[in-house]
């Protein structure tokens, strides 16, 4: 009985939904009893949803490899808002940064030592994009994975390279959104 590989899976597109996509299939590898393992990139504000959630579905666990903001405690408690000062932003793009190698790092050992049925690698395209962190290395990465894992992409402008060799590959796209068209801000529960 020949075993196929579980596949490498992309969400990507200007819409919003593809770090939810990602989830929900984190989601699903924890209700049938498999580990999950979410790598975020560019992300460190420690006050997200995703994070919450975590703590009622121990097979997932969630790690963020990005600059933090000063008011993720209090933002986390429903003390604060986001002020959209955009430091979070700026920082995670400047050029040398560490968090998208320490990002990749972390996945790699995670292959590695626990095998988990599902990897995300949340938001990696935005680290290629900028070059924090090199083609040549996710490729790699994902082409070592082991039969057992699938790995999960996510991000906008997801490179070519990585399309090709992609398994299913969905392509969100914004028709409407509340947060664009009404103007309604980020809401706690929802958007973050």
């Amino acid at each position: 009985m020949s075993t196929v590989p579980a596949p490498l899976i992309i969400y990507t597109g200007d819409g919003k939904g593809k770090t939810t996509a990602a989830l929900g299939l984190a989601v699903t590898a924890a209700a049938g009893g498999r580990r999950a393992v979410v790598v975020q990139f560019q992300k460190g504000g420690g006050y997200s949803g995703e994070l919450f959630a975590q703590l009622h579905l121990p097979a997932i666990t969630i790690r963020q490899f990005g600059h933090g903001c000063a008011l993720a405690a209090r933002i986390k408690s429903g003390e604060a808002v986001c002020r959209k000062c955009g430091e979070c932003f700026r920082e995670n793009r400047k050029p040398g940064n560490p968090y998208a190698a320490q990002a990749l790092a972390y996945a790699a050992q995670v292959l590695r030592d626990e095998r988990p049925a599902v990897l995300v690698l949340d938001e990696i395209s935005h680290a290629l994009r900028r070059g924090h962190i090199s083609l040549g290395k996710v490729t790699a990465l994902v082409k070592s994975r082991p039969p057992e894992t699938t790995i999960v992409l996510t991000g906008r402008h997801m490179p070519d390279e990585l399309i090709q060799i992609a398994d299913s590959v969905t392509i969100c796209k914004a028709v409407k959104h509340p947060m664009k068209d009404l103007s309604i801000d980020a809401r706690r529960g929802i958007e973050y």
